[in-house]
């Protein structure tokens, strides 16, 4: 009983809240999501949601000034200040529905990967939260048009265009550099120890199946940032040429790890750690700044295929996804242990 008195005075505060805001409740209109579901919203959005931390990123980059709240840490000072003392009410779907209102958001957003249990997830959000809540898919081909999609949703149109060319520059340039590139035997691992791997085809491993021949082939591909357990025997059977370790793997020790002396790409120095900062560059989540990782990676592989300066287009990104002016030191510090020694 204590707790539906707790959520129907929460409530009452989002609808006396939402009665003082009358450009935004007056009208509303119906926004058709990627699911194909004719969704009721304020004609004019001015408080929103992320659902995870994929939504939190791609929000953060075209209007973070209207998130009300947090799906994952957002402390690191390379993101916006505005979105930095906002409380983290976690994944939404654990989300505590009375805190939830208090925050009072009009919509709740969920972007990311195409899932078969997508709308019932969601539908179980709005009958928990009674908050309107939009889907949009999202891939690394497909993320210019959700930047527009958004760009339309917020009246944001001239940010979201700044942000789809940027991707769609990024992702096309790629593209060409790959048709001349001969793919490097890559590893993309995780772990304490290394003995995860992020595997061919799962959602996680988009861009390192993109830019790199991928060895982690396994029977059940987890789409998840832990990746596949695999053992140090099929390490050395897949023997790459080249490994991505996660930053807080072992990347200080892989020369003196017994599974690890012997591979191929640790004796030729041909290991790298994936950026981490504000969120690491390839994926967890899988989100936009897949587009930096993708910069810095194509860099690495194929320097001599790449006609573009490498700190420019970091600096430009941050500029325009982070409102944040990266300084050379900054950038220094971000791939100090991610280019090739």
């Amino acid at each position: 009983m204590k707790k539906i008195i707790c959520l129907c005075l929460a409530l009452a505060v989002l609808l006396c809240a939402c009665a003082t805001e009358k450009p935004a409740t007056k009208t509303s209109r119906s926004f058709v999501d990627d699911l194909g579901r004719s969704v009721q919203i304020p004609d004019r959005i001015t408080r929103i949601m992320p659902s995870a931390a994929m939504s939190q990123l791609i929000l953060t980059a075209i209007a973070p000034d209207l998130m009300v709240g947090l799906a994952t840490e957002a402390d690191d000072p390379l993101l916006p200040e505005s979105i930095r003392s906002l409380k983290n009410f976690g994944k939404l779907h654990e989300v505590n529905a009375e805190e939830l209102a208090l925050a009072q958001p009009q919509v709740i957003i969920d972007i990311g990967e195409p899932k078969d249990s997508v709308r019932e997830e969601l539908e179980n959000l709005e009958q928990k939260t009674l908050i309107p809540t939009i889907y949009l898919s999202a891939t690394l081909e497909t993320m210019p048009e959700t930047f527009r999609k958004l760009g339309a949703l917020l009246d944001r149109e001239e940010k979201a265009e700044e942000l789809a060319q940027f991707c769609e520059r990024t992702y096309a340039r790629t593209k060409r550099i790959l048709q001349s590139a001969e793919k490097a035997d890559c590893l993309y691992v995780v772990g304490a120890e290394g003995l995860n791997v992020i595997a061919q085809s799962s959602y996680h491993a988009q861009l390192v199946d993109l830019l790199t021949h991928n060895l982690a082939v396994v029977d059940n591909p987890l789409s998840k940032g832990s990746g596949n357990a695999v053992t140090p025997e099929q390490i050395a059977l897949w023997n790459p040429e080249f490994v991505l370790f996660e930053s807080d793997s072992i990347y200080d020790t892989a020369r003196d790890n017994p599974c690890w002396q012997h591979i191929t790409a640790i004796r030729n120095n041909h290991f790298v750690e994936v950026p981490k900062r504000p969120y690491p560059w390839l994926s967890m989540p899988p989100s936009v700044q897949r587009y930096l990782g993708m910069l810095w990676l194509t860099y690495v592989l194929y320097p001599e295929l790449c006609d573009y300066d490498l700190q420019a287009e970091v600096t430009e990104y941050f500029r325009l996804f982070y409102g944040c002016e990266l300084t050379g030191a900054q950038y220094e510090d971000l791939l100090k242990n991610s280019m090739l020694k």
